[in-house]
């Protein structure tokens, strides 16, 4: 029989999973950086401070992106012009006259590295890839200029499920709130253009700040992938995080 009593357990077990994954991926980061044991026991003590410190508007930064977005606000111009549009955002099937750049916007490792599996390299392939009729790419647009690109991977109509990547790649972009936008949008498309049921991603271990992101959106922890990845000559966990239309719903309508 499946209760709610179940449903909470589940949900407890990926949250400490989550919680337990991030906080690695946190020393990782920390030793990374040089912290030494003796430091990083400070910033456990530092993080027990602002725990005690909190109050109910810290609280509420974290909480889902549905105090930003609604699915109301949505231009939606996709059955006239293929353009969907929020808050100065907008997404277009993308174009091939924009291969060049995003071919350069992926030229260093660290944010090749960065996907999983990654894009092709050369300019050709990676034109062939984003162009191809099983895949659906997005030109992102903030005011008007390119600023990276949004899309589908392993698109499987028949449990309606798809794969999203994303890459705000103009650096003088970045910090402006793009790629949730973006983001939104991408869901918005998937959901109440295509009808599909379920959104996934995946992420490197240590991008806690996509985690993040993904989870304001309404993503679950779906699964670990051990060493899954080589980055850097360095083996790392994939994660993948899961987004079903009725959860988003729920969430943004």
């Amino acid at each position: 029989m499946h209760v709610k009593g179940d449903e909470r357990t589940v949900s407890d077990e990926q949250q400490a999973q989550m919680l337990k994954l991030v906080t690695r991926s946190f020393y990782k980061e920390l030793v990374n950086y040089g912290v030494t044991n003796a430091q990083v026991l400070s910033v456990a003590a530092h993080l027990l401070d602002n725990v005690m410190q909190n109050d109910a508007g810290t609280c509420g930064s974290h909480a889902s992106h549905n105090q930003v977005f609604r699915i109301g606000d949505v231009v939606d111009k996709w059955g006239v012009s293929r353009h969907l549009s929020v808050h100065e955002v907008s997404v277009r099937p993308v174009e091939a006259s924009v291969c060049a750049r995003v071919a350069e916007w992926l030229r260093p490792a660290a944010v090749r590295e960065s996907f999983y599996p990654h894009f092709p390299q050369d300019e050709t392939n990676l034109c062939r890839h984003l162009c191809d009729s099983g895949r659906e790419y997005f030109a992102i647009e903030y005011q008007g200029e390119l600023a990276g690109i949004v899309g589908a991977e392993s698109i499987d109509p028949g449990p309606a499920k798809m794969e999203m990547r994303k890459l705000v790649g103009d650096a003088e972009m970045r910090g402006k709130g793009i790629g949730k936008r973006a983001t939104f949008l991408f869901l918005y498309y998937a959901f109440m253009i295509r009808n599909f049921n379920k959104v996934y991603v995946y992420s490197m271990d240590t991008n806690i700040r996509n985690l993040h992101l993904n989870a304001r959106f309404g993503f679950e922890l779906e699964g670990v992938f051990r060493e899954e990845a080589v980055v850097g000559g360095e083996r790392r966990d994939v994660v993948r995080m899961g987004l079903c239309k009725q959860t988003w719903l729920k969430l943004f309508a």
